[in-house]
């Protein structure tokens, strides 16, 4: 069902994957009626737009990178250009096991380098976008914050996810804070945790930990988005500073099934 005020607007960054957590959600709110701004770091995020509008929606594209200030003042300003964002989804980020990185380390071998680059990335990223939008959300008296943490650093861990894992826990520690800040101010700021996705950026290894969860598969991306869409909901007025995890229980498992 459509949003009651047609002209809402909707800001979701890490948005440019067709297949990604941060697509599926857009394409959630841009059916729900709200013009949705997509954020990622290279062009093909106005192809993602073009799509939306393709299927009715309405929604433009926006190259940023979230990990400078004044780039960040910059997109929400133009986001918020009719004077109101009613939902921020900070999707953006990447995990520390993908290939080609040299952050999955243990912590005694990690560079500093990439533990900045990493925190910067998976957690600067949304203080700076939170940090922007709020007040334009307080001005309004509304608004909604949805920030995809993960599974690993704020329920669980796993080797060599030192940087990443402290990132998505440090995301949860700004979410519950903010949330108590704007909490008067008729603001609303969750989290969620994915565990393993079935996205395009999903390795072998991934899939077949996803295949050892509870429900016995990885999730899809449009399974996290409607848990992103209800967050960013009105019906969602009574949550905030929440964690919702979405892993197929993974996160309950206390030993092995076939234990002796």
């Amino acid at each position: 069902m459509p949003e009651p005020q047609q002209s809402s607007r909707a800001l979701v960054t890490g948005a440019g994957s067709p297949g990604g957590i941060g697509f599926a959600a857009a394409r959630r709110l841009a059916a729900r009626g709200h013009h949705v701004m997509l954020v990622a770091t290279t062009d093909r995020i106005h192809e993602r737009a073009s799509e939306l509008v393709a299927a009715g929606g309405s929604a433009e594209g926006w190259v940023c990178d979230l990990r400078d200030a004044d780039a960040v003042a910059e997109l929400v300003a133009h986001a918020s250009a009719a004077g109101r964002l009613d939902v921020v989804v900070n999707n953006a980020g990447m995990a520390s096991q993908g290939a080609g990185t040299d952050e999955a380390a243990l912590v005694e071998s990690l560079s500093l380098s990439a533990w900045e680059d990493t925190l910067a990335r998976n957690l600067t990223s949304t203080f700076l976008v939170c940090r922007a939008a709020v007040p334009v959300m307080r001005a309004r008296g509304y608004g909604r914050i949805v920030n995809v943490a993960s599974t690993t650093g704020a329920v669980s861990a796993f080797e060599t996810a030192g940087a990443y894992a402290a990132a998505k826990a440090g995301m949860l520690g700004l979410t519950r804070t903010l949330a108590l800040e704007v909490a008067g101010a008729g603001i609303t700021v969750n989290a969620i945790a994915p565990g393993w996705i079935d996205t395009p950026s999903a390795t072998d290894w991934e899939r077949r930990a996803g295949e050892a969860s509870p429900v016995g598969r990885s999730g899809t991306a449009d399974e996290v988005a409607a848990t992103i869409e209800f967050l960013a909901s009105r019906d969602a007025s009574y949550v905030t500073g929440s964690l919702l995890v979405v892993d197929g229980g993974n996160h309950v498992v206390e030993a092995l099934a076939d234990r002796p």
